[in-house]
């Protein structure tokens, strides 16, 4: 299975004035653009750090995923969440010829830790022999940072606050996130049962 961004979260998307006083940022200088850049790509190394650990899109944006089978007949979990919608379902055979499914015969069930693909009759629709099956879906809480939640949030801005401040200690430091943005996301994180539980 590959999951692939479609599309990215666009800067107007991000807490970039609001990082920039966070970390106190002076204005009016000749490197503002320069700062800026710095401050969106310590934002998106943050985001993706929290995401990969709790397995949350925090902001809206487009995914690809594509699957050589299903996990169960009837229905599949999504590989993140939350999943605002289902942008389509298409078998790919071993040739490559491409079918798109008719979305009556799918439904996405809505869950903020498992969202999942499910049959609207018995099964899901085959996936040919040798061949995928490319789910594209939308992703996040929302497409703003508003919409976020207050506390991941703050795990964004404290672990991009991190990362500014040890910038020039590249590969110096222990891997592992702080303590206080850990507590941050801990109720996040989805736990995973019985070898995935359907995952």
């Amino acid at each position: 299975m590959m999951l692939s961004e479609e599309t990215v979260v666009p800067v107007s998307a991000l807490p970039v004035q609001a990082m920039k006083d966070h970390l106190r940022l002076g204005t009016g200088f000749s490197d503002d653009g320069l700062q800026d850049a710095l401050v969106q790509g310590y934002i998106r190394a943050a985001i993706a750090a929290i995401e990969g650990r709790i397995g949350k899109v925090l902001i809206l944006h487009r995914f690809r995923w594509v699957l050589e089978r299903w996990r169960w007949s009837d229905q599949q979990t999504l590989p993140v969440a939350p999943v605002a919608s289902l942008a389509s379902v298409t078998l790919i055979d071993a040739g490559g010829g491409s079918d798109r499914v008719d979305p009556a015969r799918y439904r996405l069930v809505a869950d903020l830790h498992r969202p999942r693909l499910q049959s609207a009759g018995t099964a899901l629709p085959s996936i040919p022999t040798g061949g995928q099956v490319v789910i594209v879906f939308d992703a996040g809480f929302g497409p703003a940072w508003g919409d976020v939640p207050a506390d991941l949030q703050q795990a964004v801005m404290l672990l991009a606050a991190e990362y500014h401040e040890h910038r020039h200690e590249f590969g110096m430091r222990e891997t592992a996130l702080p303590f206080g943005i850990l507590a941050l996301i801990e109720r996040w994180r989805t736990v995973r049962i019985i070898g995935g539980g359907g995952a």
